[in-house]
């Protein structure tokens, strides 16, 4: 069985990536199950950069087709930020993602409301010493100044999909793998794994 390793060490999108892939029919692995420790700096200009960047380094290392995202929050009122720097979006090193939820409220205070935004993922599929494919996806919604549901992570529980009336916290894995901009990265990316 061909091996696809989920290029990351976050627990949360391993999470989502497992789910998204579990039926292409390919053994999905994770840096913990071959014990890589691998830590990319993200120093990117672009998704696309900070994903191919971190797609090849694990590739090269691990000698496994290997699939990594970059993603972030772009939120209108802020003028597109976070975007690149959605995990390091706070002033204090060390932030947790409550800092920062919390963070980009207080940035929003006193703005006109709806405090509109995207999601955007950025994935890319390395192939160890050969060309690295890149794929997007994007959902919408708006930012609201209450948190609400306990799934997900990051900033999913202030972000409200408005037809729904649910943050992406409040939806379960299924629905949240139709909808979320990682699932239609990945959804871009299934006919390159193929």
């Amino acid at each position: 069985m061909n091996k696809l390793l989920i290029a990351t060490n976050n627990k949360g999108k391993v999470k989502e990536l497992q789910d998204l892939l579990k039926d292409m029919g390919i053994e999905l692995v994770t840096p913990a199950n071959i014990n890589l420790k691998l830590e990319v700096e993200e120093d990117g200009a672009t998704y696309n950069e900070n994903a191919a960047k971190k797609a090849r380094a694990f590739a090269e290392v691990s000698g496994l087709i290997s699939l990594a995202d970059d993603s972030g929050l772009e939120v209108d009122a802020l003028d597109g930020a976070p975007g690149l720097h959605s995990a390091r979006y706070h002033p204090k090193p060390g932030a947790n993602d409550a800092d920062r939820r919390a963070y980009m409220i207080e940035n929003l205070i006193g703005k006109p409301r709806p405090w509109t935004a995207h999601f955007h993922a950025t994935i890319a599929i390395a192939v160890p010493a050969k060309d690295v494919h890149i794929v997007e996806g994007n959902c919408y919604g708006e930012i609201i100044p209450e948190e609400r549901g306990t799934g997900g992570f990051g900033y999913d529980p202030i972000f409200l999909f408005p037809e729904l009336n649910k943050t992406m916290a409040e939806l379960e894995m299924e629905e949240k793998n139709r909808l979320s901009h990682r699932a239609k990265a990945v959804m871009n990316a299934i006919p390159i794994l193929k």
